[in-house]
């Protein structure tokens, strides 16, 4: 019997996770039945810097995956993240090809691909394009455009880029631990699928991913998302700033991060370190909000997630310094979740799972553009990086 079974890869910067999950008949969501986690090792805030070194720790993730699951992982979905996932708005138009003006999908992909050809993508690849809105001869349409008349359709979207470069290597990297990338999405959308309900998305809210090394932050309203940026800062700073001012090993500032009972340190001083640089974070994700014109104004608030949510208090200081409502994510989308899966850290993973095999919120053609284009480069990085 042919199993329907989806992966899940999410190579972050401290560690590599694989999920897989099979669907049942007559069922919404998978089981869980595999997962694998190693060290990450040759990659920094996104970037790849050491390809043989994170080929090995794909590898050992997938093995324990397989191992778990009793599973040959062959193909899987790939989420990305790092300082280079952007989100960038662009317009575009098109005259309705019909003599009798009817709108149809050709008129649509044509506004589509003017607003695409409209940005400056200098060495970056359109990953994701979500549509904020369109107009029909000047005129806002809501719903379904096809079957509409007029002359002149505008549209304008939200374009989600990634270093052309660091895709490149990421899948080599990849395809080099013997796995085939099915498709790629933005890690945020995934983690939001977990993470966020339809009614917050909405209403409008904002999903904050805090990583190791970097933070993502991606705004959604009416239902789609409309803004995504990820920036240069992560948990590890909060880890290397207590090192250094507790004057403490790493190991001990990472668990007094999460909240573990101070010895001989000063409780007062660690607040005051974790705070100080929690408030770099929160100012970044202020000014982006003030950017979009949604500072103060998402009532769903702030939702946490990714590894550096597990940080004690952080929905406390976040309500009180960007006067939103706050919280860590959970999520009810698993009924046979173990433990260590109800982490947020996972959710990118759980998300890929899902959305893969969905094809939800994201653009499968432009995946199959964007890999025709990469495959002989790819090819020739794997080679490259083969003993």
């Amino acid at each position: 019997m042919i199993r329907n079974i989806s992966v899940g890869i999410d190579v972050g910067s401290a560690v590599t996770r694989v999920v897989v999950g099979e669907f049942f008949k007559g069922e919404k969501n998978p089981k869980i039945v595999g997962v694998g986690e190693s060290a990450s090792v040759g990659i920094r805030r996104g970037y790849v810097v050491d390809a043989p070194a994170l080929t090995k720790s794909i590898k050992s993730a997938v093995l324990m995956a397989e191992k778990s699951s009793g599973i040959k992982i062959k193909r899987a979905f790939v989420g990305v993240g790092g300082v280079t996932l952007r989100g960038e708005n662009s317009n575009g138009s098109a005259i309705i090809s019909k003599a009798d003006g009817e709108v149809t999908t050709l008129d649509v992909n044509k506004a589509q691909e003017d607003a695409e050809e409209n940005l400056n993508l200098n060495n970056k690849k359109v990953i994701q394009i979500s549509p904020l809105s369109f107009r029909l001869d000047g005129k806002e349409v809501l719903g379904r455009l096809e079957g509409m008349r007029g002359t002149k359709l505008e549209i304008k979207a939200v374009f989600i880029t990634y270093s052309i470069q660091h895709l490149e290597d990421l899948l080599a990297t990849i395809a080099d631990a013997g796995v085939e990338t099915i498709d790629i999405i933005p890690a945020p959308v995934a983690a939001g699928h977990i993470a966020l309900s339809e009614k917050q998305k909405i209403v409008g809210v904002a999903l904050v991913d805090i990583g190791h090394q970097t933070t993502s932050l991606s705004v959604f309203e009416n239902g789609i998302l409309m803004s995504i940026h990820t920036f240069g800062i992560g948990s590890c700073d909060i880890t290397n700033d207590i090192a250094l001012g507790l004057k403490i090993s790493l190991e001990e500032a990472e668990s007094l991060k999460l909240g573990s009972i101070l010895q001989d340190q000063s409780k007062k001083k660690l607040d005051e370190i974790i705070e100080a640089r929690l408030s770099d974070i929160f100012e970044l994700i202020e000014n982006h909000l003030k950017k979009i014109k949604r500072a103060e104004l998402l009532p769903a608030g702030i939702v946490f997630v990714g590894g550096g949510s597990s940080i004690p208090n952080l929905a406390e200081f976040s309500k009180s310094a960007l006067k939103l409502p706050s919280s860590v994510g959970i999520t009810e989308v698993f009924g046979n979740l173990k433990t260590k899966l109800r982490d947020s850290a996972w959710f990118i993973t759980l998300g890929l799972v899902i959305l893969g095999r969905e094809n939800n919120g994201y653009s499968e053609g432009s995946f199959r553009s964007l890999f025709n284009d990469l495959k002989n480069s790819i090819k020739s990085s794997v080679k490259q990086l083969m003993p």
